[in-house]
């Protein structure tokens, strides 16, 4: 798919949290399209142009910016067992941080990557849905809704922060929220997931009916490019998701089968799944491990609504081009390689 030519286009980008899952895919994907690349993260690429730094310190990489056109900032703690203090200081305080450098670099967009776990996780009726809101599909007009969750809830105060700041004259910005985003080398959704049925730890909430959007890395780093270079995008917010979402139990059995399991992944009442996780977290957090597994990951995967795409179409001409299928096979291929599957 190419990108479409926009009105003018940016030839140099910055990306924070340039060694991450997205940020490296990102950078990759500008160097490939000939960008001056530039990044920041916790630890330095000199091969990859990305200094050291605290996002919450500009003073530490400030200079590397450089006057970028585009800064994409995919910097953030995530994760759903998470102390509040942290999530605040990273996701909200390292926001505005970001956005006040962007400002200062003259940088003509920024572009805040957020999560569509700011609306997903609303307990609406369908009925109260049907009546007050278009179709039952989350889009970007979807009310937010603070859950206690750190992770979603500081991706909430940071969107107001890049919103703010658009509408204040401060900096062009544009928001996007990923999907359930899945890949070669994806941690959350792809080897945890593994771990976990290795050491037959792994449950599915909602008797695995939940419904999953998976994106597969490379779409979504197209839907970014395109939000970032378009000049209509500037001020507003897209969802960027597959098209046809499935439930856990589709998404997860594809994992089980590459491990060679011959039933599906084990799956109950949410309940029971929140009440079993969050054994599991206060177990290791009390031998001081760190674990995904809690209330809040049995939260995301008993959604019930799937990502409306259809902003992303209609402004950015955007379309999903690997199914789950495809994406699947490409995964199992770099594990295979890897030797995650390996018994």
């Amino acid at each position: 798919m190419a990108t479409p030519a926009p009105d003018s286009t940016p030839r140099s980008v910055f990306i924070t949290g340039a060694n991450g899952f997205l940020g490296r895919a990102l950078v990759q994907r500008f160097l490939d399209d000939g960008w001056r690349v530039g990044g920041v993260d916790v630890a330095a690429d000199p091969d990859r142009r990305v200094v050291a730094g605290d996002i919450t310190d500009p003073s530490s990489w400030e200079h590397a910016l450089e006057g970028p056109d585009l800064v994409i900032h995919t910097a953030a703690i995530v994760s759903n067992n998470i102390s509040t203090e942290l999530a605040w200081r990273t996701n909200v305080i390292g926001t505005q941080c970001v956005l006040e450098a962007t400002a200062r670099s003259g940088a003509k967009r920024f572009l805040q990557i957020s999560t569509m776990g700011v609306t997903r996780h609303a307990q609406v009726s369908p009925e109260v849905a049907e009546r007050n809101l278009p179709g039952r599909e989350l889009d970007e007009r979807w009310p937010l809704m603070p859950t206690g969750n750190p992770y979603t809830d500081t991706k909430i105060a940071s969107e107001h922060l890049v919103l703010a700041a658009h509408a204040s004259g401060l900096q062009e910005s544009t928001i996007v929220r990923p999907a359930d985003i899945y890949g070669p080398g994806c941690r959350p959704w792809i080897l945890e997931p593994i771990a976990a049925m290795k050491a037959n730890k792994f449950l599915l909430p909602a008797k695995g009916k939940g419904l999953f959007t998976p994106i597969y890395i490379d779409d979504l780093v197209e839907g970014v490019v395109r939000a970032g270079t378009s000049s209509e995008a500037a001020g507003h917010i897209f969802n960027v998701g597959g098209e046809v979402p499935v439930t856990t139990l589709a998404y997860f059995g594809y994992l089980s089968r590459m491990l060679g399991m011959s039933k599906p992944p084990r799956s109950v009442p949410t309940p029971v799944a929140i009440a079993a996780a969050e054994t599991v977290r206060l177990v290791e957090t009390a031998r001081g491990h760190h674990t995904e597994l809690g209330r809040g990951v049995m939260a995301m995967l008993a959604k019930t609504r799937g990502v409306s795409n259809d902003k992303a179409h209609r402004m950015l001409d955007w379309w999903p081009q690997i199914d789950l299928g495809e994406g699947m096979r490409r995964v199992e291929q770099w594990l295979r390689a890897e030797g995650y599957l390996d018994t």
